[in-house]
Order: structure tokens, then sequence, then C-alpha cells
């Protein structure tokens, strides 16, 4: 008889449980997560001084600390979050300095629901800039 009120008692719960509205497990957007942390270091290894640094989320909408966060989300979109899809080719038209003085720019966050961990060196900033010309995500 114990048993009994005890399978009741516990059958009440449940159903006053279910009564109250609790949550359920089920993800809050219909989008995979995309949100990133940029950075432009001076140097080359673990100790590199982080100059600047932006922030960026593109789904469900695009926001964060960056600057422009529509133009490099689309950059990003067309990449397929490759972040190497980013390097092009220096401008032929610019002329940079022959000295070695590192600059490392980093992504790390997740995009479209995957975990992005990347980083690239340049021999100087202006090599940086020839190589990233036009190219929004690291304009901030």
């Amino acid at each position: 008889m114990r048993y009994r009120a005890a399978a009741v008692s516990a059958a009440a719960l449940l159903c006053l449980a279910g009564a109250t509205g609790l949550a359920e497990a089920r993800p809050a957007s219909l989008y995979a997560p995309s949100a990133m942390v940029f950075t432009v270091a001076q140097g080359d290894d673990a100790a590199a001084t982080v100059v600047r640094a932006s922030t960026l989320s593109c789904a469900p909408t695009a926001g964060g600390t960056h600057p422009d966060p529509q133009a490099a989300c689309a950059a990003l979109n067309a990449t397929a979050g490759a972040f190497d899809g980013l390097l092009a080719a220096p401008d032929p038209d610019r002329a940079c300095p022959m000295h070695y003085d590192p600059v490392t720019v980093t992504a790390d966050g997740v995009w479209q629901g995957s975990r992005i961990a990347w980083k690239h060196t340049f021999s100087n900033s202006c090599a940086m800039s020839a190589t990233l010309n036009g190219n929004s995500v690291f304009a901030f």
C-alpha cells in the first residue's frame, strides 16, 4: 500500500511538472552559431602583443564590435569559413619593404557550429595589408 501511494504521488508530481511548462531542450535558433574574435598582433609567437581586436557574430544577424559586420560576414560566407580563402595574392601595384617585423592575425571562435582556431603571420604590416587588400574581415 505504501508503494502504491508513492507511485501515485510521483505520477501526480510528473503531471504537475508537465503542466507548469518546464522548458524542453531545443535549440534557441535554427541557425548554427557563428561568433568569432579576430586579433591583429605585433610578433609571431605566443608572446605577440595584441594591437587590436574585434568580435563578430554572423548568425542569425550580423553584429559585434566589428565596424562593418555585414561585409565581414559576407566575406566569410564567400569562403565557406575557410580562413585561408581570405588570403589573396599581394597587390602587384603595392611595393612593401623587405624588413622582418612580423604581424600575426588570428580568428578564434565558432563558425556555423564548428570550432575555429586560425592564425597567419605576415612578414610585416605592409605585407599584411597588401595580402588582405579589400578584405573586410580584418579591417578594424
